[in-house]
């Protein structure tokens, strides 16, 4: 069977990524009339916009794990133009900027499979992951990169240990038999070796840290079934001259929680952020050890750790840090006297903010604001000033839509969240009594969350003439502890039944055409829209990007760090496969576009091949768009760009609209079935 579908797909994906000539007509429109305040009254969807799909993928560069040392700052740095591969940069004492490391090294960890903190500068001297093999280099000036690390083993959260001369990093070995063993290791500067093991025994470690006189080590582990927001372990090590560890022992807590971000202050005291009370919030050790809270706050000070390495606040002294906290979809960045609890806010007009990190006196961080602007920023009293920004598209503001904060009710008696984006377009207006299409978009949770942070692919919809609904539904982050463990046993339920809800709540409210609404999402955000165009009527359209639709099948591609996670997510074995839309194709009788890589790992082609074969059985309007550059599951632009494109082009045919511009023909198959809402 498995031979029968890959030749299908092979003889299929060619055909449905060129188009075909048999694209369905679809409605035609009165010519645009003027308004008197110049504004062309045309269909919403029909609108010509600036926003491109190259302006979506051409230059869409990003800053990450942001490192400072005394010969600068240190930062990683995707390239759009280059497939988004990753190399680092510095920017200097004279305000110079360096690269220091092409985007063809490709710097990138997968420990934990979702990586992070994949290098660290001592100097001159970067000591990085290279992603094609994961060995740890050591890159100086004026020498070739030279491998420290064993073949099969990945490494990430490195940090320098002068005193021994070495590095302390998290280690993820892969040349054992079954699951790969994780622990904290001592690496040598200089030369290749095995390394010298500091701490093993737990599942998983991360966010190793020293003290300033490097005499104390502290990390986190955390063991199955546990994720690393459900509950961690704090350790606390004393460290020899040599840097052997001596004297480890677990923070005991009178509270069981989600511990992350452990952060020694200029003297010593070691803090940290714990969800105890339901919300991440910042702790730190008396003398005897025990926690105290250091500012009691209804927010979220840290995010959930899928990748290793992020801090949410830094020390500008002993006494006083900045940090960063999200509170019901809001990022807000404050001062804390940790002596007295006073706050004061620090530039209020970020929407996103991540990476706070010390240099000096000075704190640093990566914001992205609700417009284009981002990159890395020092604080300044109580002001931001822009220290670096990657290259970024300039758009005319007139076309922004802002993102407008809504809460509703849903399952349960409940409150999910999200954020709307209406259309914004000032060369158009709709018609009169006509409200906008919905794409309502899932996040590719479930533990992830939507922010207010600009993003040019959402303006690409509503500059068109679409509104935008971004979910943070149960079970994302951002909203306490409580509301991300909502989704524990009810993934593919609360997650479906908060975007159906999300739907009837905007169509209530007046903000959007009830018989044109669209759910699309990314794997597990697709997994939510095929399961919502399954189990519910609700919408008129689905677009799953690789999105996960048989959970058994998922379950045995899974990596160690997610192995036990699936189960949580879903109560028990048998919803593997109730809550799998493969189960539930019988329900699905409303038009849906299937975009996977060929090559997909971890979402095999064939699921997305054998629901499109279904549902084309069915008579329901379909369409299967394949692309075969999906190696180790990156997609390159020009594919992403093909297939934004076709997601209009089926937007307009479904809904009946005319895009604005020369679009590709994209085939749809039964679309002469298609039932007006």
């Amino acid at each position: 069977m498995r031979l029968i579908i890959t030749t299908l797909l092979a003889f299929i994906s060619p055909l449905l990524l060129t188009g075909c000539d048999y694209a369905a007509k679809v409605t035609e429109l009165e010519p645009a009339t003027p308004q008197v305040d110049g504004a062309y009254i045309a269909e919403y969807g029909s609108w010509a916009s600036p926003v491109t799909p190259e302006d979506v993928y051409d230059l869409a560069d990003d800053i990450s794990d942001v490192r400072a040392t005394t010969q600068g700052i240190y930062f990683v740095q995707s390239n759009a133009n280059n497939e988004g591969k990753k190399g680092v940069y510095r920017f200097d004492i004279d305000g110079g900027v360096t690269k220091v490391v092409s985007s063809n090294f490709n710097i990138r960890s997968r420990v934990h499979e979702y990586g992070g903190a994949p290098y660290a500068a001592i100097g001159n001297s970067l000591f990085a992951t290279k992603f094609s093999d994961q060995i740890l280099y050591r890159i100086a000036p004026n020498q070739a990169p030279f491998a420290l690390t064993p073949n099969g083993t990945r490494h990430a959260g490195c940090i320098s240990n002068p005193k021994a001369s070495r590095l302390i990093c998290v280690r993820e070995d892969h040349r054992v038999k079954g699951e790969p063993v994780h622990s904290l290791v001592g690496i040598n500067l200089s030369y290749a070796d095995e390394g010298e093991t500091l701490a093993s025994g737990a599942d998983f470690y991360s966010m190793p840290v020293l003290s300033p006189d490097q005499s104390q080590l502290a990390w986190i582990a955390w063991n199955h079934p546990n994720m690393p927001w459900d509950q961690t372990e704090l350790w606390l090590a004393d460290l020899d001259t040599k840097g052997v560890i001596q004297n480890p022992r677990k923070i005991e807590t009178q509270q069981k929680g989600s511990i992350t971000q452990p952060l020694f202050s200029p003297t010593g005291q070691l803090y940290f952020i714990a969800d105890f009370n339901n919300w991440w919030n910042i702790y730190r050790l008396d003398p005897q050890l025990v926690p105290e809270i250091v500012l009691e706050k209804q927010a979220d000070f840290a995010d959930a750790d899928w990748q290793v390495g992020k801090y949410n606040y830094a020390f500008e002294n002993e006494h006083r840090m900045v940090a960063s906290y999200n509170h019901d979809g809001l990022a807000q960045l404050i001062r804390i006297d940790t002596h007295s609890g006073v706050t004061e806010p620090i530039a209020v007009d970020f929407a996103e903010i991540n990476y706070v990190t010390q240099n000096g006196n000075d704190v640093l961080f990566v914001g992205a604001k609700e417009t284009p602007e981002k990159g890395i920023y020092k604080i300044q009293g109580r002001a931001a000033q822009l220290v670096y920004a990657p290259n970024l598209s300039v758009m005319d503001p007139n076309f922004i839509s802002r993102p407008q904060s809504l809460s509703y009710r849903t399952g349960n008696d409940e409150t999910a969240h999200g954020y709307l984006y209406p259309p914004k377009n000032p060369n158009y207006t709709g018609p009169t009594n006509k409200e906008p299409p919905l794409v309502l978009m899932m996040h590719p949770g479930p533990t992830a969350k939507a922010s207010r942070a600009f993003r040019r692919d959402i303006q690409y919809w509503t500059s068109r003439g679409f509104a935008v609904f971004d979910v943070n539904y149960r079970g994302s982050t951002g909203f306490g502890r409580d509301y991300r463990n909502s989704l524990y046993g009810n993934w593919g339920k609360s997650d479906v039944e908060d975007a159906v809800r999300a739907a009837g709540f905007l169509v209530n409210r007046g903000d959007v055409d009830g018989r044109k609404l669209a759910i699309r999402g990314n794997r597990a955000g697709g997994f939510t829209a095929l399961s919502a165009v399954a189990n519910y009527s609700t919408f008129g359209a689905g677009v799953s990007y690789s999105g996960i639709s048989d959970m058994e099948e998922f379950k045995r591609h899974s990596h160690k760090f997610e192995s036990h996670y699936l189960l949580r997510l879903l109560g028990s074995v048998e919803n593997y496969r109730q809550r799998s839309a493969m189960a539930n194709l019988k329900g699905v009788n409303e038009p849906l576009l299937l975009i996977q890589g060929v090559n997909d790992s971890l979402i095999p082609a064939e699921q997305s091949l054998i629901i499109y074969e279904a549902v084309k059985r069915k008579g329901v309007p379909v369409t299967y768009l394949a692309f075969s550059d999906d190696a180790a599951n990156r997609v390159s632009p020009e594919s992403k760009k093909q297939a934004l494109e076709a997601e209009l082009s089926f937007y307009g045919q479904i809904f009946g609209f005319t895009p604005a511009g020369s679009l590709p023909a994209l085939a749809i198959e039964n679309i002469e079935h298609l039932r007006r809402r």
